[in-house]
């Protein structure tokens, strides 16, 4: 039984969850601008700006790095990104100490917690490393991965915290079955993570528009392309990535490698779909995934034929964001449904007992 004391303080944590999850993508997209603009070098240390927790002038900052001259735009572009990554820090603690009193709790999602508030610390080292290691591609990856791991985390303990405040948590004392993902579900899960992954690599890479043209990339079906070099993923680390390091066939694989992952994740999605169309509960989030994937899609090949807008970039990016949400909102759905169907059926035997009872 909840008191209300603890039922308030629920209130205020699925709050701070919600709107972690709304928080996440914004810092997300604000990363993403700051990448497009160029910028993330445009402080060339960390956590500070030349030394400094607010740009400084051109002369401080040619005292304190001589060979990285001030940008100023570029600068506060960095600046700005820092700022609301470090307060979505200061969220993430906000939780796990709003949170701790309930943690004994069953079923309260402690845990959930703690992974949120680890994550974000290693979410904050890869910030870190993407200055300090001049824009590594593998870093930059990660730490768009690591981004919307942050945003997931928030979505699932929002939704854990729903479930745990509306007291249906236990038939008899014991937690009702959920349903485990199918190997199509993992399969969907799998090529949705590798595809965002795929993304951030073509974007790392600056392979963004390395094909001209679609649905053929530069005039032919296949081009010549680089498969080894554009995926080695040993990269050296020292170079200055800005702009890229990879000769134009590497680029072109990445490129045409991001292409066929869209089309092998949208028939694995349509097929997820069609799986499960028959349940009422899990359809509209399924559709949500196709549609989400076709405008996706679209974006993407505007992107290309419009040679990478900043404002068609960003909303590309936003899209993959909904995709991530929407497949999670599915698989709960899909797990939930398993736990709703074990109360129904407990209640039904209840009250057949009840009335063989009588």
């Amino acid at each position: 039984m909840i008191d209300d004391a603890s039922r308030r303080r629920l209130q205020r944590l699925m709050t701070l969850s919600l709107a972690g999850v709304i928080f996440t993508v914004a810092v997300i997209l604000v990363g993403v601008f700051t990448r497009l603009v160029d910028a993330g070098l445009g402080c060339p240390d960390w956590p500070g700006c030349y030394g400094h927790l607010v740009v400084p002038d051109a002369s401080r900052a040619m005292a304190h790095s001589p060979d990285a001259p001030l940008e100023v735009f570029k600068a506060w572009v960095e600046m700005v990104h820092r700022y609301v990554a470090s307060a979505l820090g200061l969220l993430v603690i906000a939780l796990v100490a709003l949170g701790a009193p309930l943690r004994r709790r069953p079923d309260y999602p402690w845990g959930v917690s703690l992974a949120l508030l680890a994550v974000i610390l290693v979410q904050g080292a890869f910030g870190a490393f993407t200055v300090t290691l001049k824009l590594w591609p593998q870093v930059v990856t990660l730490h768009l991965l690591g981004g919307l791991a942050v945003m997931l985390l928030f979505l699932w303990l929002y939704l854990r915290l729903r479930r745990f405040a509306s007291g249906r948590l236990t038939l008899g004392g014991v937690a009702p079955p959920r349903r485990p993902l199918t190997s199509l579900w993992w399969l969907a899960v799998a090529l949705l993570m590798a595809q965002i992954a795929l993304g951030g690599w073509v974007s790392s890479n600056y392979a963004g528009i390395a094909c001209q043209g679609f649905p053929t990339c530069n005039g032919q079906w296949w081009p010549a392309m680089d498969w080894s070099e554009g995926f080695h993923l040993t990269q050296s680390v020292g170079p200055n990535y800005l702009h890229g390091q990879l000769h134009a066939d590497a680029r072109t694989a990445i490129h045409m490698g991001h292409r066929l992952g869209a089309l092998v994740l949208g028939l694995a999605l349509l097929a997820l779909a069609v799986r499960h169309r028959g349940e009422a509960r899990l359809r509209p989030w399924l559709g949500a995934l196709v549609v989400c994937f076709g405008v996706q899609l679209g974006l993407g090949i505007a992107n290309v034929l419009l040679w990478l807008p900043l404002w068609l970039a960003l909303l590309h990016t936003a899209g993959a964001v909904a995709l991530v949400i929407a497949m999670a909102m599915a698989i709960w759905c899909w797990r939930e449904s398993g736990a709703e169907s074990a109360r129904q059926h407990a209640a039904k035997q209840m009250t057949e007992k009840e009335w063989v009872h009588v």
